[in-house]
């Protein structure tokens, strides 16, 4: 994902548009929702030179793959995020002691008049992917006490809840076998 400004010739005003399908890097998202690494990323993207580095401006589509977070189903869907981030050709404060005084660059250098545009588009599908992704924003999700999904089965139920301390009485009424007498039957 590194570009070559060197075409530009450092001259403001010339630009240059560049269409690539590149390999996805790794970890390019979260634990449950992410592009998938070597998948294809469309990425059009215009290079302008401008008075102080290189404004790189564009978007990037890739495939999104992962699972709701309510029901486990597996999603699969398009992200498409938009680019833009100027690259300086000399740091700010570059050889003025600033870097000494813990202040740093907020924006990214050119390297040898290369620009490496993997940061930004990490940064900006990382933040156009949701936290939560769901399969549908009304997914009930799963049952808590047996797991069935409660989209299929909407009337899913396990009956009216026992009061815990009752529950050990239950227990007793299913062990007992059906025609013992009790204490006042002989």
């Amino acid at each position: 994902m590194v570009f070559d400004t060197q075409v530009l010739g450092r001259r403001p005003g010339t630009e240059r548009t560049f269409t690539r399908t590149i390999e996805a890097p790794a970890d390019l998202g979260h634990d449950v929702y992410g592009v998938p690494e070597g998948s294809s990323i469309d990425l059009e993207l215009r290079l302008e030179a401008v008075m102080d580095g290189v404004l790189a401006t564009g978007t990037a589509s890739a495939r999104a793959v992962g699972e709701c977070v309510r029901c486990l189903d597996r999603l699969d869907d398009t992200v498409v995020v938009d680019l833009q981030e100027l690259y300086l050709y000399d740091p700010i404060g570059a050889g003025d002691g600033a870097e000494e005084d813990g202040e740093e660059d907020e924006l990214p250098a050119l390297e040898d008049d290369l620009l490496d545009l993997e940061p930004v588009l990490r940064d900006a599908v990382v933040l156009a992917l949701p936290l939560n992704p769901v399969c549908d924003p009304e997914c009930p999700g799963l049952c808590p006490e047996c797991g069935a999904r409660l989209a299929d089965d909407p009337d899913h139920t396990h009956g009216d809840p026992i009061d815990p301390r009752w529950a050990s009485l239950g227990r007793l009424t299913q062990n007992l076998p059906g025609d013992v007498p009790g204490p006042n039957k002989e």
